[in-house]
């Protein structure tokens, strides 16, 4: 096993806050195995890039020596996780929690080792619980504290309404931390009130207080919100690598940085390396393939990662036009029609304001020049190949 600080240096990786550090220290200190915690509502039945930094840093821990308890909440998701919500968040049925539940099990092991993993459901506790446990359980958290988590806060006082149920729910994500012995919980960023939950109830259960490693929000493909299905900008880890490939190529110079700290299991100075690679002349986008290959090869495997890049290369680097490309017509009304609407009309961009920084950043082409006006007006009779970024593509037609 690594000396206590070399297996500080590697936890510490692209994380945001350990809290706290001198606790791991000690804990790391008594060599032994920790039993190591992160939890997921089977919200949804598919993984994405941004749900693995989470997992990313589990295999980590594992390569470590230390046990992974993968936490699947399908207790608590019942309630609904009400982090970051304006509303109240309708809660998932039954037989939606199972369903996706079962597909998390199937994908986690594309980077946990299985045989060091032990995949848990806090059904298995709080469905022992009576309602006078859950009574006192509730007891050991004022509202006062409850409502300083910044959600809460923010509704509390503008006057949206907060259930009841949705007070249980950091209350009950802490009780997993007592009812699995965690030693260490991870979470995202928004989860840091929740973790420090778990720390308090261990407190009072006798339990020495777990050690909360904060990890960041991964940035969707915009580059600007967080990654998520809904708004359209995630990579799925069970998409196909060609659709992998081009989605991860249309990444950003910039962030593509980000993405090797907190999706790349490569040493920090191999990819300090790369950076200087590219200060001394070599182009990004050969190192972005060396990321896109790297993921490809975790969820599919290596030759899929070849044959991925190979298409890449001949269809937009030797200016091949993808076989499925859609064709869309569209109705002037009479009027000219500003670009901005042409592209998200035609589902090139999620909105107007997306297809204006794309135009800004010169990724937005039509019949393969570039547009650098983004007043451009487009009347009737227009056709064209319009492209947004590196692998969005469609025959528009203005009427």
């Amino acid at each position: 096993m690594p000396s206590p600080q070399e297996s500080l240096d590697l936890i510490k990786r692209g994380s945001v806050e350990l809290l706290l550090e001198q606790d791991l220290i000690d804990k790391l200190k008594e060599g032994r195995p920790l039993r190591i915690k992160a939890g997921f509502d089977p919200t949804a039945p598919d993984l994405h890039l941004g749900h693995t930094v989470l997992i990313n840093k589990l295999r980590q821990f594992q390569d470590l020596g230390h046990e992974v308890l993968f936490l699947i909440g399908d207790f608590t998701g019942m309630i609904g996780d009400p982090t970051g919500k304006s509303a109240t968040r309708p809660p998932l049925t039954r037989d939606q929690v199972i369903d996706n539940a079962r597909t998390y099990e199937e994908q986690i092991y594309k980077i946990l080792a299985p045989e060091k993993t032990l995949v848990m459901f806090n059904s298995s506790w709080m469905n022992e619980m009576g309602a006078a446990d859950l009574i006192q359980l509730a007891a050991q958290y004022p509202v006062a504290r409850m409502l300083e988590r910044d959600d809460f806060h923010k509704r509390f006082t503008s006057g949206q309404s907060i259930a009841i149920h949705e007070f249980l729910y950091p209350l009950v994500q802490g009780y997993d931390s007592v009812a699995m012995k965690a030693d260490v919980e991870l979470g995202g960023t928004d989860q840091k009130f929740n973790l420090l939950v778990g720390r308090e109830l261990q407190r009072h259960y006798g339990q020495k207080p777990q050690v909360a490693l904060i990890m960041p929000i991964l940035e969707g493909l915009d580059g600007v919100q967080k990654m998520s299905k809904s708004l359209g900008n995630y990579i799925g880890i069970t998409d196909e690598p060609k659709e992998m490939f081009g989605k991860i190529m249309s990444v950003s110079d910039e962030l593509m940085w980000r993405y090797f700290e907190l999706l790349s299991f490569r040493p920090m100075g191999e990819i300090a390396g790369f950076r200087s690679q590219i200060t001394a002349g070599a182009n990004p986008r050969d190192i972005k393939f060396l990321l896109a290959e790297e993921i490809i090869s975790r969820f599919h495997n290596q030759q899929a990662a070849r044959d991925a890049k190979d298409d890449f290369i001949t269809r937009f680097q030797k200016g091949a036009l993808p076989d499925d490309m859609p064709e869309i017509s569209l109705s002037s009304g009479g009027v000219s029609l500003a670009i901005g609407n042409v592209l998200k009309e035609a589902g090139l961009v999620a909105s107007t304001s997306e297809a204006l920084r794309m135009i800004k950043q010169g990724g937005v082409r039509v019949d393969g020049e570039k547009i650098s006006d983004a007043r451009l007006e487009l009347a009737a009779g227009t056709t064209g190949v319009f492209q947004v970024g590196k692998r969005k593509f469609a025959r528009i037609q203005i009427t």
